[in-house]
């Protein structure tokens, strides 16, 4: 499964995170980061072992924050606050750092926001590395929390189900579709195609799967907080 998801978002096999060669869009590092080769990958290490995302260039904005935050220290020693079986794990609030139990958690953040990177060629696919928000009504333009955010677990979808996501995204997006391979991807790999278009999608988890799912699978209190806290540590592969 690895290697499966590793070349789906290089320039091989059927770039199934909507991405690579075949649309024109490479992975490779601009600005800041020019001197490394290949798209930015972070380590997230928890105590059920590890993920590396490899951050998308084609939201800048979301890509350099969270690598700016990353080499900070801003996420080590926080945890995922919020775990739903079957669709997320979630983390990034800063006062979740040592928050003794029972503390409401999810409202923490930097103290800013960031523009959203929405693009129809990133969908929530399993693995895929989204920014939280706030809801609509306070927040029309959909801007991203400042560094809260969600890896979805999701599930599969099969073609004839995926087609009503698509229908009701078309209506509020003139012209949007899937792409077959993210078809492929959504009834193999799977994921949460209801968030599709409203949430930004900056990256995607390349190794560690198996991660999202152990985290998934704990037990929960009340606000979806694990029983045991899930902590998290992160720096960048250079």
């Amino acid at each position: 499964m690895k290697n499966w998801i590793r070349m789906a978002v290089t320039c091989g096999v059927i770039a199934l995170i909507g991405w690579g060669c075949a649309n024109g869009k490479t992975a490779t590092k601009q600005g800041a980061f020019a001197k490394n080769e290949g798209p930015i990958q972070v380590e997230i290490t928890t105590s059920f072992g590890i993920m590396i995302a490899e951050l998308f260039d084609d939201t800048p904005v979301h890509r350099d924050n969270f690598a700016k935050l990353v080499r900070e220290g801003f996420y080590d020693g926080l945890i995922f606050h919020r775990v739903i079986q079957g669709f997320m794990i979630q983390g990034g609030d800063p006062n979740s750092r040592g928050a003794t139990p029972g503390t409401r958690l999810g409202s923490g953040g930097p103290g800013y926001t960031l523009e959203a990177e929405i693009d129809t060629s990133y969908v929530h696919l399993k693995g895929a590395l989204s920014a939280a928000r706030q809801g609509d009504t306070v927040n029309p333009e959909k801007r991203s929390s400042g560094s809260q955010f969600y890896i979805v677990q999701g599930a599969t979808y099969s073609p004839n189900k995926l087609a009503s996501f698509e229908s009701r995204l078309g209506a509020k997006v003139p012209g949007f579709s899937y792409t077959d391979a993210q078809k492929e991807a959504y009834s193999v790999l799977g994921g949460t195609p209801h968030l599709d278009m409203e949430y930004t999608v900056f990256g995607q988890v390349v190794e560690g799967l198996d991660v999202i799912d152990s985290i998934a699978s704990v037990q929960t209190a009340r606000g979806d907080r694990p029983l045991e806290d899930v902590i998290m540590n992160m720096r960048i592969l250079d």
